[in-house]
């Protein structure tokens, strides 16, 4: 006599598991989302109040010297290490090399000795810049 034997054939499964990948995703949303305020800091700066109309906004980003109450230059809100003059001088002839129509700006503190900011500016002419901007802030924004 013979056995008869049932053969089950497995089929392999074809769908994708997503939910381990939704978990990691939302994992990653909640920590972007913890980390992106602690991105924003920048260089403290107390900027002096002026009654000025403000400029208007161009498309190109604009190329900006910090320069903090003890003095210290920085260059784009890099808030790691200071720069010297030169440096700003070698950042600010690339850029208008790259890009000629940037606007420079200067952000001086109001606590900063005036000849910090001058020496920014005088920088900035050496590289080639015809056109500097002061920052400030109106009374109102207080």
């Amino acid at each position: 006599m013979r056995k008869i034997t049932k053969t089950r054939k497995h089929r392999q499964m074809n769908e994708i598991n997503v939910v381990p990948y939704i978990d990691v995703m939302l994992v990653l949303l909640v920590i972007f989302m913890v980390t992106a305020p602690l991105l924003t800091e920048g260089v403290k700066v107390d900027l002096p109040q002026a009654s000025a109309k403000p400029i208007e906004s161009s498309e190109s980003i604009p190329f900006v010297v910090h320069v903090n109450a003890a003095g210290e230059y920085f260059v784009n809100q890099e808030t790691g290490e200071s720069v010297n003059l030169n440096a700003i001088q070698v950042k600010a002839a690339a850029t208008m090399r790259a890009k000629p129509a940037t606007p420079f700006l200067v952000r001086g503190d109001a606590n900063v000795d005036f000849d910090a900011v001058i020496q920014a500016m005088v920088a900035l002419q050496k590289a080639g810049v015809e056109d500097i901007g002061l920052v400030t802030r109106s009374p109102a924004d207080k």
